[in-house]
């Protein structure tokens, strides 16, 4: 369950202005509270990465802003993915090496990740029981948390129906 009721994919039909619109508006109070600079290039990058549900890669974020002319390079766009990871405005899917909105900034959470591995559509959820198991199995094995990221792989519902309906499917491939 998420923190805004059950966790959903988007239809292919989904408009992300209101995601987009939601997470600047989250963006620019997090900025103010904690007196930092949202800058164009961190607004830019921040929509870039919510202008769909799918994991952006870092070079493919830059290729995007050298084509709208933007003077960026490799550091930069790193040190803007930093900074918006350290604010808890994005969220790093380890798996994929590749970054998405966090639907949760204002909050401090552990989350977990549902991953269509065919679309790579992302659904972000915050359950405290699964980072309840987690952290007590941790403890029984003697391991002390650093990092926790749970990252769950499989066919969100639109690609089902694609599936099923004969449609090529790339489903079973390997991410890692």
């Amino acid at each position: 369950m998420t923190r805004s009721g059950s966790p959903r994919f988007h239809s292919l039909k989904h408009d992300h202005d209101s995601c987009i619109d939601t997470a600047m508006e989250k963006a620019q109070a997090i900025c103010i509270e904690n007196n930092t600079r949202f800058t164009h290039l961190r607004k830019r990058v921040l929509e870039l990465i919510w202008s769909s549900h799918k994991p952006v890669l870092a070079y493919d974020l830059l290729e995007t802003l050298r084509n709208e002319k933007v003077n960026a390079q490799p550091p930069t766009v790193y040190r803007t993915l930093e900074f918006l990871l350290k604010h808890r405005l994005i969220h790093k899917i380890q798996s994929l090496r590749a970054y998405v909105g966090c639907d949760f900034p204002d909050q401090r959470h552990i989350s977990q990740f549902l991953i269509c591995n065919q679309c790579h559509q992302v659904v972000e959820l915050d359950d405290p029981l699964i980072e309840q198991v987690i952290s007590r199995q941790a403890r029984k094995a003697g391991l002390e948390i650093v990092h926790q990221t749970v990252e769950i792989l499989g066919l969100c519902p639109n690609c089902q129906t694609s599936w099923s309906q004969g449609e090529p499917a790339d489903a079973i491939r390997n991410t890692h």
